[in-house]
């Protein structure tokens, strides 16, 4: 893969955001795992997207992931007890699977915690499918810890992790 740049999406770019999350909701479905089996929350995404939120990355002049990063803790999620304004959240990270194996999610969740601590914040975090272990071991593989799990009846995410935006010896990417 050529170099990554990750820039805000624009607002015409909204389908190729969805484009992006339908793809791997294919993917996951493909897969037997029932995590994204809806269609995306188009007003949610655009909201987002209209506050610099939601990030497109690309390889060359390809779109290949995107993800959104904000500093909006789930109050379902996140207590009081946990300064959720201690941290930038990761949402809908996605990755093309055109690119996959390329470890553009591990560039990805470097380059939010970068932004994340250039924002003072101590913690990069995100909730998780409940019952996606795989996913579970990915975000532990790159640097994440499982906070606690919290299971609300309405709701299939709930696994909270969370990751220190301290550099470490693990390498970064270049924006």
């Amino acid at each position: 893969m050529t170099e990554l740049h990750i820039r805000s999406a624009r607002p015409d770019e909204l389908g190729i955001v969805e484009g992006l999350l339908g793809e791997a909701s294919a993917w996951l479905a493909a897969r037997g795992i029932d995590q994204w089996q809806y269609p995306p929350h188009t007003e949610r995404i655009r909201a987002a997207i209209q506050q610099g939120e939601v990030f497109l990355a690309f390889g060359g002049d390809r779109p290949a992931a995107t993800l959104q990063v904000d500093a909006s803790a789930d109050p379902e999620f996140w207590t009081a007890e946990d300064r959720p304004e201690d941290a930038l959240y990761v949402h809908r990270m996605a990755v093309s699977r055109a690119v996959a194996g390329a470890r553009l999610g591990s560039s990805l969740l470097n380059w939010a915690a970068d932004r994340a601590a250039g924002a003072g914040k101590p913690w990069l975090r995100l909730d998780a499918w409940k019952d996606n272990p795989g996913l579970h071991r990915y975000y532990e593989s790159e640097g994440f810890t499982l906070v606690r799990v919290i299971d609300l009846p309405h709701r299939r995410s709930g696994a909270l992790f969370q990751r220190s935006t301290r550099r470490t010896d693990q390498s970064r990417t270049s924006r």
